[in-house]
C-alpha cells in the first residue's frame, strides 16, 4: 500500500524539486544574490532525510545536471555538490531523525558549508569566480531557514501521505 500511496503522490516530491530550481534562478536584488538559499539542496536534503529510499544520490546528480544546465555552470559541478551534500545526509541520517530542530540545522550548516568550501575550490580551479569566503553565506541562510522548510515540507508529507 505505502508503494501505491508514493507512486501516486510521488509528483509531489519532483514538484517541490521543480519550484526549488525555479527557485534557484529566480531574479534577486543584486544585493542579495549572495545571501541566496540553496533551495534545492535543502529540498533535496530533506526529502533524502524523510525518504532515504526514494531520494538519494541519483537523484541529487540528475537535479544537480539540471542546475548545472539552468546556471549555465561547468556540467557536472553543482552535480558533485548535490551528490556530496546527499550523501553526508545520508550517512547522518539515523542521529539527524533524533536531533531537536536546533541541532538539525546546525548539521544542515556544516554540511552545506562544506559543499560550499568544494564549491569555492572548483570555481578556483576552474577560474570561473575570484574565490571568497563570502560563497559560505548560502549555507548560514539555507541553515537558518531549515525549521521552516522541514516543518512545511513534513506537512505536505503528512497531507499527501507521503512515504
Amino acid at each position: 500500500m505505502a508503494g501505491s500511496t508514493y507512486s501516486r503522490n510521488g509528483w509531489i516530491v519532483w514538484l517541490t524539486f521543480l519550484i526549488g530550481l525555479l527557485l534557484s534562478v529566480s531574479p534577486l536584488p543584486q544585493f542579495m544574490e549572495i545571501l541566496r538559499p540553496l533551495w534545492l539542496a535543502l529540498l533535496l536534503a530533506f526529502w533524502a532525510l524523510a525518504l532515504p529510499h526514494k531520494v538519494g544520490m541519483v537523484t541529487a546528480w540528475c537535479l544537480g545536471l539540471a542546475e548545472d544546465v539552468l546556471y549555465g555552470t561547468l556540467l557536472g559541478q553543482n552535480a558533485l555538490i548535490l551528490t556530496l551534500i546527499t550523501f553526508l545526509v545520508l550517512s547522518l541520517q539515523q542521529r539527524l531523525r533524533m536531533f531537536p530542530m536546533w541541532q538539525q540545522s546546525l548539521v544542515i550548516l556544516v554540511i552545506f558549508g562544506l559543499a560550499q568550501l568544494v564549491q569555492l575550490w572548483l570555481s578556483a580551479l576552474t577560474g570561473n569566480r575570484q574565490p571568497t569566503l563570502a560563497l559560505v553565506l548560502p549555507a548560514l541562510v539555507s541553515a537558518l531557514l531549515w525549521p521552516w522548510v522541514s516543518f512545511g515540507l513534513r506537512g505536505l508529507r503528512r497531507r499527501f501521505k507521503i512515504n
